[in-house]
């Protein structure tokens, strides 16, 4: 993810959720990328973290929603394929409200799903997940029509490459894993790291049982969630799902051990250890880690 205002070159070094970052990473030894998918409103699946997109325009700042764009407006910011083409300048918000220019060392055009599909190098699977709105209550009509959006590209343009759905909007993960049987479904949770309005999301008991009640594959847990509340990994285990982390991870005397997670192919099992490229958070995927306290400091 691009941290624009950290000194870090590494977070500024190629545009996040680009066709161009996708295959950098997959030059690396993982198997898995992870990348936000929402749907704009002429039904069109393209890859975007925030809910909002900003730009700038005689000293103005002008924002919108990714879904209330047409596919044609959200093209139309940062980068253009077409030569000698300007798009609009692209802004970004930052955690602490500041409105900062999104420039990076190497740029890219926004992309779709269709796209990534199409130019990212076939051997790397998808984490890909269904980006809404933390504080917006969905109709069920509304999800199912987005969802059905995103598998129809799926099914189409898939062409054997592995597919692991993703979601923290609860409902939205429940019925991606009704809509179809194909791929596995996780559901995700600040493990009680925050507080939001609907229960499901504030804790792991809650996320093992949406798990269990939905029939889907696994918890995806922010690591201090797991730390904060270790007595659930072995809970998560005896109910046979599997679990994953993300974020920043420091904590002396710890030691992450890996365990099996899913088939890279049908009917091949794998492990791997945790691996996270320099400057990415949660764009490549971990493998599920159990912890054990050591002596090393």
């Amino acid at each position: 993810m691009n941290l624009l205002q950290s000194a870090d070159r590494r977070m500024k070094a190629v545009k996040e959720n680009s066709i161009l970052s996708f295959n950098a990473a997959a030059n690396y030894p993982i198997d898995f990328i992870e990348f936000d998918v929402q749907v704009t409103k002429d039904d069109c699946p393209v890859i975007f973290h925030d809910d909002f997109i900003l730009t700038q325009e005689h000293g103005t700042i002008y924002e919108r929603r990714i879904t209330d764009l047409t596919l044609a407006e959200f093209l139309s910011y940062g980068p253009q394929r077409e030569e000698g083409l300007a798009g609009k300048p692209l802004m970004r918000k930052t955690k602490e409200g500041k409105i900062v220019s999104w420039t990076v060392e190497t740029d890219d055009s926004a992309c779709t799903l269709k796209e990534a599909f199409e130019k990212v190098n076939p051997s790397i699977g998808f984490n890909i997940e269904l980006k809404f709105d933390d504080h917006i209550v969905y109709q069920q009509d509304y999800l199912v029509r987005v969802l059905q959006a995103v598998l129809h590209v799926v099914i189409e343009y898939a062409n054997g490459r592995p597919i692991i759905f993703s979601s923290f909007q609860p409902d939205a993960a429940l019925l991606v894993k009704k809509l179809q049987t194909t791929y596995p479904v996780f559901f995700l949770t600040n493990g009680g790291t925050e507080i939001y309005y609907d229960v499901r999301r504030n804790s792991l008991e809650e996320a093992t049982k949406l798990c269990l009640e939905g029939g889907l594959e696994g918890v995806v847990s922010e690591v201090k969630g797991i730390f904060r509340n270790p007595g659930s990994v072995n809970k998560i285990k005896e109910s046979k799902l599997s679990l994953l982390t993300y974020g920043k991870l420091k904590f002396p005397g710890l030691r992450l051990t890996t365990s099996l997670v899913l088939p890279r192919r049908p009917g091949v099992n794998s492990t791997g250890p945790s691996t996270l490229l320099p400057g990415k958070s949660r764009d490549v995927l971990r493998w599920p880690v159990f912890w054990e306290r050591t002596t090393d400091q």
